[in-house]
């Protein structure tokens, strides 16, 4: 895919912080927005379409999916959650990174469209900590934050599939490394070479 903008994946196990890290990045560079997946899940109250998610009938969601209309997609406790394909293509030919947070095996499939696609990690800086941050949430009993705990484990086994880790210890210098990750991926040669075709052709003439 010949584009301007670059496309993340990000993945992290549940109380790593990817979510907060993610949203205070968008809050805080330009030129990237996060992916809006489809979800066939009903909306919860707050939430809005096109927003959120796009909210999908799930008949509708397996016709797109037969028709190849998804970058990636899985089934989570239920529901069905994709990535639109023709979304991202169009966001990163107007020269805007793109970022998906999805899961280590949405990641792969991605990888696998998109081999130039960055892939970004985020880990807690202990596993002592990641329980705290489950069972701070309040919600859960133990039962629920050991099984929590085994699939963050499961999650976090496949780190080494991505090109790039950040460590959510400090929250400001996890999002500063994070931050320096896109930034530096605008500098590079190939995506240096798109953006100023002119200039350098010019400077060379």
């Amino acid at each position: 895919m010949s584009s301007l903008g670059t496309l993340y994946t990000v993945s992290a196990p549940s109380g790593a912080g990817k979510t907060s890290l993610v949203k205070a990045l968008i809050d805080n560079l330009d030129g990237v927005q996060v992916s809006i997946s489809h979800t066939t899940r009903a909306m919860r109250p707050g939430e809005a379409d096109g927003i959120n998610y796009h909210f999908t009938e799930r008949e509708t969601f397996l016709a797109m999916a037969k028709d190849n209309a998804f970058l990636e997609y899985a089934e989570v406790f239920g529901n069905l959650y994709g990535t639109s394909t023709q979304w991202v293509k169009d966001t990163l030919a107007g020269g805007t990174d793109v970022i998906l947070e999805i899961d280590w095996q949405g990641a792969q499939q991605v990888r696998k469209l998109i081999p130039e696609a960055i892939s970004i990690f985020i880990l807690p800086p202990s596993r002592e900590e990641l329980r705290r941050r489950l069972t701070g949430r309040g919600q859960d009993d133990e039962a629920v934050i050991n099984g929590r705990m085994q699939e963050a484990i499961s999650e976090m086994s496949h780190y080494v599939e991505g090109q790039f880790i950040v460590i959510n210890d400090d929250f400001d210098q996890a999002l500063q490394d994070f931050r320096s990750i896109l930034l530096s991926q605008r500098t590079a040669l190939q995506n240096q070479q798109q953006r100023h075709k002119e200039l350098l052709a010019e400077l060379l003439s």
